[in-house]
């Protein structure tokens, strides 16, 4: 189905052509969908923070495990900032965030980066290495994390069924979304649940030094 300007109508929203699949709508879809498998991780490392000291191994295990995906998340609306600013036609049409979200999105992307990189520094030098400084810096800007990224979550949340559910439709080419193109995002997506979790499969064991 088009619209009078010749654009079709994908989830009621009028999307121009050849940007449904490998433009700024498919990389809606996969911010969104990396975004989901976020939440679902982040929700069960909350738990464990809640819980320390039965559950640490489970607690570097994910931590370790977010690196994948959280970077695929930065490569994502990197990409979209990117293309944005050199003026590609497309995302230019598409538009860009919102003005506190465009402020806020670097301050996630600052803070994910902290809250990860302390984390796996802790892990590598284990509690005998002088591990003070970066136990304060995990701690500093996991607090300022949780902040920018609650806003950031209430913000997108909202969107998540819709950006999903269009991916995951029975006949994608019937609503203006090109199958290979789908396939892509699911298999970066997997990609980069596979790296984390080779991550987090090869460095759970240095858990052990701070067990003791």
């Amino acid at each position: 189905m088009t619209v009078s300007d010749g654009r079709a109508l994908v989830d009621g929203k009028p999307e121009w052509p050849g940007t449904m699949s490998g433009g700024p709508a498919g990389n809606e879809r996969l911010t969104a969908v990396t975004g989901a498998v976020l939440l679902v991780l982040l929700a069960v490392e909350g738990v464990t923070i809640l819980f320390l000291g039965q559950l640490l191994t489970l607690h570097f295990f994910i931590g370790l495990l977010l690196t994948g995906p959280v970077c695929l998340k930065i490569g994502s609306t990197g990409y979209r900032f990117y293309r944005y600013y050199t003026g590609a036609p497309a995302y230019r049409r598409h538009g860009p965030p919102a003005p506190l979200l465009r402020v806020l999105g670097p301050l996630v992307v600052v803070t994910s980066v902290a809250v990860l990189g302390s984390g796996v520094a802790l892990a590598l030098l284990g509690p005998d290495t002088g591990p003070l400084p970066v136990l304060l810096l995990h701690k500093a800007s996991f607090i300022c994390w949780i902040a920018v990224l609650a806003v950031h979550v209430l913000a997108y949340v909202w969107r998540l069924p819709r950006l999903i559910g269009a991916d995951l439709r029975r006949h994608p080419a019937r609503h203006g979304i090109a199958a290979p193109q789908r396939a892509g995002r699911w298999a970066l997506l997997t990609v980069a649940v596979g790296a984390g979790l080779i991550v987090a499969l090869a460095g759970v064991h240095l858990v052990s030094a701070w067990s003791r």
